[in-house]
């Protein structure tokens, strides 16, 4: 038998650069009144951005401003971050986490940090879920009232506690990940491949039920049921779920273009692919003078909507050389400077559209819909299974669902509408608080930077459109910053 002989790669070759240039990071509480500064100044590669963001998503933080640029090999970038009641970062145990997670070193996956709580609550670790504790269960479907609360029951009867859960939909699409655990093999993930096959054939009889083809038929194909292993951090669940929905929207602007000239106008399949467009303004331009592609995002501001763009235009192989990001009372304005991963930028309608469609839907699908409801209780097996039940009962709809455990303690969020998808009674939330418990189940009040926000601007609050005011060039503002933001990061410790 001839043998074959291969070159010799270093595993550790790709890391060189961010080894010689660890990445440099400087929380500035000194500079500004109203927010802490978070300057990164690293080695540039694909995704450093998305895991920058990552770090602050998962700790709960607001973004309400960055400044981003990595041309040339290099990567600065400047967050301004408040937690979620507009606080700047003075616990040391939360500014140290950063420092680390944003290290080289933490990112490599060879810091060994420790946890943090965040200001909502919910327990941060630096090292990923080991697949090894939980059993992951992947699942897509079309959205219909009671899907939920359907999925809980199931896993609670065939002895899966839900150790964690997140659950999204949009567009009459739903898609949902959870972490579970063998109850009946005392804990762990499930091990037996019989018992795999029979826990995921009866989540997809679920899931597959009630199926209807009147509208969307591409969508009939999207219901799935796949087990996997679990992925590391909330915003990294959060970023998995953008994919299965993102693919489930493949088939729809498929559907959509082949229908557009057969008894559908343009503009009817536009509305389908894109949805509530009025909350949502998206400009593409070309800047060729520096050949790159420019997309302008204008919407309601909210948490999480960098990372949600960010997100996206990552899965979809584009890299950003460079951003401004800014929000004022209740809008958010982001200017992005991309090009493809393969050095391309945008010069085809097409190319634009399919940005387009997939930025819409990823900052529409998490925007809030409905009213929040939290939980806090002990944790136990069928709990989840129990609360939705009584949602179910009551004609609540869950819009999207996020439920964790903090030691012996389960908690969770749902934002909840009725079965048509309107507002919520007051006397049903509190018929169904009284059933679930008045100390398990609270009504959320507004966020203090929701009622910041709206405050400052009685324009901004007088509608739900984004107007489509004259607007000044971000990129125009960038340049003007870069040199002052180089010296700003001069002087960064390691």
């Amino acid at each position: 038998m001839e043998s074959v002989y291969e070159p010799y790669f270093d595993p550790d070759f790709d890391s060189l650069i961010e080894r010689i240039h660890p990445p440099r990071v400087c929380i500035d509480n000194d500079t500004r009144q109203d927010c802490t500064l978070v300057k990164v100044d690293s080695a540039n590669k694909h995704g450093i951005l998305l895991e920058m963001v990552q770090v602050l998503t998962d700790l709960d933080l607001v973004i309400s401003k960055s400044y981003i640029s990595s041309d040339g090999g290099w990567f600065m970038d400047v967050f301004h971050v408040t937690d979620q009641l507009g606080h700047k970062l003075t616990d040391q145990s939360l500014i140290h986490y950063i420092q680390q997670a944003l290290g080289a070193e933490t990112r490599r996956g060879k810091g060994k940090g420790s946890e943090v709580e965040t200001c909502l609550g919910w327990i941060v670790r630096p090292r990923p879920v080991s697949s090894t504790d939980y059993t992951a269960i992947e699942m897509t479907a079309l959205d219909r009232p009671g899907l939920l609360s359907e999925i809980a029951a199931v896993l609670a009867n065939l002895g899966c506690h839900v150790v964690s859960s997140v659950a999204w939909t949009h567009n009459d699409r739903a898609a949902s990940i959870f972490y579970v655990e063998d109850v009946l093999s005392g804990g762990g993930p499930i091990c037996y491949p019989e018992r795999l096959s029979h826990v995921e054939k009866q989540l997809d009889n679920v899931v597959g039920a009630h199926h209807h083809h009147h509208q969307l038929p591409e969508l009939g194909r999207s219901a799935a049921v796949r087990l996997s292993t679990p992925v590391g951090g909330r915003s990294q669940m959060e970023r998995r779920l953008h994919q299965l929905m993102s693919a489930m929207d493949l088939g729809v602007y498929d559907w959509c273009c082949c229908c557009s000239g057969d008894g559908m106008t343009e503009e009817e399949s536009r509305d389908i692919v894109r949805g509530s467009t009025s909350e949502v303004s998206i400009d593409i331009e070309s800047c060729n003078e520096r050949g790159y592609s420019v997309v302008n995002v204008r919407s309601k501001d909210r948490p999480k909507l960098l990372f949600d763009t960010v997100c996206t235009l990552t899965d979809m192989k584009y890299v950003v050389f460079h951003a401004t990001v800014s929000s004022k009372a209740s809008l958010a304005v982001q200017e992005y400077y991309i090009r493809h991963l393969d050095g391309c930028t945008l010069d085809t309608e097409a190319e634009k559209r399919i940005v387009t469609q997939g930025l819409v839907a990823a900052i529409e699908r998490r925007a809030s819909h409905g009213l929040r409801l939290d939980v806090c209780t002990g944790n136990r097996v069928g709990l989840l299974s129990d609360v939705t039940r009584v949602f179910r009962e009551h004609g609540l709809s869950v819009a999207s669902a996020e439920i964790g455990t903090r030691g012996e303690r389960a908690i969770g969020s749902f934002h909840v509408t009725d079965v048509s998808g309107n507002e919520v009674d007051s006397k049903t939330v509190e018929l169904v608080r009284r059933e679930i418990g008045g100390t398990i189940l609270e009504v959320q009040k507004i966020p203090a930077w929701l009622s910041r926000s709206s405050s400052c601007s009685s324009s901004s609050s007088s509608g739900s459109s984004v107007e489509k005011r004259p607007r000044f060039s971000l990129g125009g503002l960038l340049w003007a910053k870069l040199e002052r933001l180089s010296n700003n990061l001069g002087s960064i410790r390691p």
